[in-house]
């Protein structure tokens, strides 16, 4: 908004030109606020207790890594599903995988199976990944408690 000058003498009026960044500003902190907020809420929340192990830790990069998980019961979850808390079909999480491996290669995978999940069951998502082409897939694990 333009905003008008008096000064004195014959000259009378004068406009200056200035951008007033206030309401902009308002606007920034108000967002800011907002995605603190909710960025806690929008994590993964399936249970899982991952199991212990001694291993390093795996940079990913400037990738967010896909995680797929298998709960206790044996589902499969994965964060590309659109509701990352329900279950995800064999055949839709290969077709998944698969296009994130195609149109943004170099994205880290990584599989979070719970302690009391039966071995067969993670070596059948680990066959299902390579169905989907991927060659490089990550474990999780906890660290161990320290005594």
């Amino acid at each position: 908004m333009a905003s008008v000058i008096q000064r004195g003498g014959r000259r009378g009026k004068r406009l200056m030109a200035e951008m007033n960044v206030v309401p902009y500003i308002d606007v920034t902190l108000v967002l800011l606020i907002i995605f603190m907020v909710t960025a806690p809420l929008v994590t993964q929340s399936v249970n899982v207790d991952l199991p212990q192990a001694s291993s390093q830790v795996v940079d990913p990069g400037d990738k967010e890594p896909v995680i797929v998980t298998i709960d206790a019961k044996g589902q499969i979850f994965c964060d590309l599903n659109s509701n990352p808390d329900e279950p995800i079909d064999e055949n839709d999480l290969v077709t998944k995988l698969a296009s994130v491996n195609k149109y943004k290669p170099g994205t880290p995978f990584m599989v979070r199976g719970d302690t009391g999940v039966n071995y067969g069951r993670v070596v059948e998502v680990f066959a299902l990944m390579q169905a989907a082409g991927l060659s490089n897939v990550g474990l999780m694990t906890d660290p161990p408690a320290k005594k």
